[in-house]
């Protein structure tokens, strides 16, 4: 899946999911703190998708209503519906 964020300096989020187990497969970020996003990236792959909706949820990047973590959530989300 290709997810468009908004609010964020990330412009792309590209996600695989292991369907069969509930599970994050892979995540890649384009644009944006590139640091930041590897570490997002290692620390969802192979968690559960709805605990990962569950912890990045709401968490916000300064003065912003969202980050990178939260439109994360957001994209993982569209994919369950």
């Amino acid at each position: 899946m290709i997810f468009i964020p908004k609010g964020i300096c990330a412009s792309k989020i590209e996600i695989e999911l292991n369907e069969e187990q509930d599970t994050i497969k892979s995540v890649n970020f384009t644009g944006g703190c590139d640091g930041n996003h590897q570490g997002i990236c290692r620390l969802v792959e192979g968690m559960k998708v709805q605990d990962a909706i569950n912890r990045l949820t709401g968490i916000k990047c300064g003065p912003r209503s969202t980050s990178c973590p939260d439109q994360l959530a957001v994209a993982l989300r569209e994919l369950k519906e």
